[in-house]
């Protein structure tokens, strides 16, 4: 598949001091957070329920409902496993496996001479986003190769090919392109041009290069929030919350692309070539969650929330290697040339910027079955919460004061024409028997792609057991999760760009254990 979006790649190349892309906005707002088990068995929907830790960062409106102490420790596993279609070919990934953390913490009741009236105070902390994750695929493509943004740059730099390139204003992949003759000058009827190696032979040839392709990304790391939360009951009929959140972020990314040549000519030019980036950001941020529960009825609960938008303060850096194996002009056979900044004395830099993540909005409605007013007689309830993100307000900015600001501005201008507002469902039961419970639940994110080509969905469907008894509860939770995204495994400057489909699989399996003090 192919789709333009040459405005981005341009941009990019004319700024190479600059790393942020528009990924990295959509990278920190399309995430499913985690919670308790019991909350992940219900789908995540905690909107309207009330007296779960996990509304310390859904609607803290919900902390009001507590009425005794409570401290809870959620630990989990994830089995990671993807599939990518690119051009007509299927991949499978390697199986990853990580251990993770959902929402712990402690609640803590404050006492008022009227038992209607109270409030409620926690702490905790949560795995708001999980960015493990493992993607493949692979095919055969005639269309382009990863050397040609490069080759672009260098030809619109105007520097000639034999250039110093330590300080060269060139990015560091197309430095290492150069230095390892992926890129170099061709006579082309009568002028020389700066191409690529792969399309060496196929100029010469006057045809398109046939070129076998692959990609393989290994993420890890992930967002953890930790929460300050206050909510107080008003007459056992409204509750008002709101909370004050940290999230730490901590993410590392390994990607390799290969590409070699798949035709069979004897005296052929291009072999093989290997990129490899390692790319690392981290950094903290800063948001305020507010939200209401009303009951409507004994049976009937109604929420509202809203998530500010998280300020961040971020640093990333990323290093970069080059493997190319081409035709000696000048002795026989064929040279492996290899390349890292460190081989042209180019140090690497760390970039410190701010970003500003979507606004959130959540109502929910929760409807209860049994005798309300005595909990430990309740039977159940069905409850659901409707998320609207908007994708598009996100915005990167300099945090030098001494920058004019005018790349971020394109890319945020690229940020709001690429993505759109998505609407996020999550739904989820329980049913009580006696000191056991059961648990089903279901949530789907919607596609934040503007573009009708690109698609793009989360969804998880989860179930799980519950025991409480004497002031002790241990909560088991399976969720297995589908990811479908798509995949650019580099950007062309001049013409469309062809991208694989990415589906992802996953299973997580939580446990909470908690004790009413």
């Amino acid at each position: 598949m192919k789709i333009r979006l040459s405005l981005l790649i341009l941009m990019i190349a004319s700024h190479q001091l600059y790393a942020q892309i528009p990924e990295d906005a959509i990278r920190m707002s399309w995430i499913t957070p985690s919670g308790t088990a019991r909350n992940q068995a219900i789908g995540g929907a905690a909107g309207s329920l009330g007296g779960e830790i996990t509304n310390l960062f859904i609607n803290p409106a919900g902390l009001g409902f507590y009425k005794v102490p409570e401290i809870v420790l959620t630990p989990g596993i994830s089995l990671l496993k993807s599939n990518g279609e690119f051009r007509g070919t299927d991949a499978t990934s390697n199986q990853l496996t990580r251990f993770s953390i959902g929402t712990s913490g402690v609640v803590l009741p404050i006492s008022s001479y009227d038992r209607r009236r109270s409030a409620a105070f926690s702490i905790g902390i949560n795995r708001t986003a999980n960015f493990n994750n493992v993607v493949h695929y692979q095919g055969q493509n005639d269309y382009s190769s990863f050397s040609e943004p490069f080759a672009v740059e260098f030809a619109n730099s105007g520097l000639p090919i034999n250039v110093n390139l330590t300080n060269a204003p060139l990015t560091l992949g197309t430095k290492l392109a150069t230095y390892t003759y992926l890129i170099d000058t061709l006579k082309v009827n009568g002028a020389y041009e700066i191409v690529g190696a792969p399309q060496h032979d196929a100029i010469l040839a006057n045809t398109n290069a046939l070129l076998n392709q692959e990609k393989t990304v290994t993420s890890k790391g992930g967002i953890t929030e930790v929460a300050i939360g206050y909510a107080a009951n008003m007459n056992d009929k409204f509750y008002f919350g709101g909370s004050i959140g940290i999230p730490i972020v901590s993410y590392s990314r390994t990607t390799v692309f290969r590409e070699s040549d798949a035709g069979n000519a004897p005296n052929k030019y291009f072999d093989y070539a290997t990129y490899q980036t390692d790319y690392k950001a981290s950094g903290a941020g800063f948001n305020a969650k507010l939200g209401m529960i009303m009951k409507a009825s004994t049976t009937l609960r109604l929420g509202l929330a809203i998530h500010t938008p998280t300020l961040y303060g971020l640093r990333e850096s990323t290093t970069e290697r080059i493997e190319n194996k081409v035709k000696n002009l000048n002795s026989p056979g064929y040279s492996v040339y290899t390349a890292t900044a460190d081989d042209l004395g180019v140090v690497i830099p760390t970039y410190r910027y701010d970003m500003v993540s979507p606004w959130k909005f959540i109502v929910s409605g929760t409807y209860l079955f049994g005798e309300i007013a005595d909990v430990t007689k309740q039977k159940g309830f069905i409850t659901a919460d409707i998320e609207y993100v908007t994708h598009r307000s996100s915005k990167f900015s300099s945090a030098n004061e001494e920058d004019d600001g005018s790349y971020y501005k394109a890319v945020n201008q690229v940020i709001k024409d690429s993505y759109k507002g998505t609407f996020n469902f999550r739904v989820g039961g329980e049913m009580k028997f006696n000191t056991m419970m059961g648990r089903l639940g279901f949530s789907y994110y919607g596609n934040p792609y503007k573009d009708k080509e690109l698609k793009g969905s989360r969804m998880n469907v989860s179930g799980g057991l519950g025991y409480r008894n004497k002031g002790v509860f241990i909560d088991l939770a399976y969720v297995y999760s589908i990811v479908k995204d798509t995949d650019f495994p580099y950007r062309l400057p001049d013409k469309a760009n062809t991208f694989a489909y990415v589906k992802g699989k996953s299973s997580n399996v939580v446990m909470t254990v908690g004790f009413k003090l």
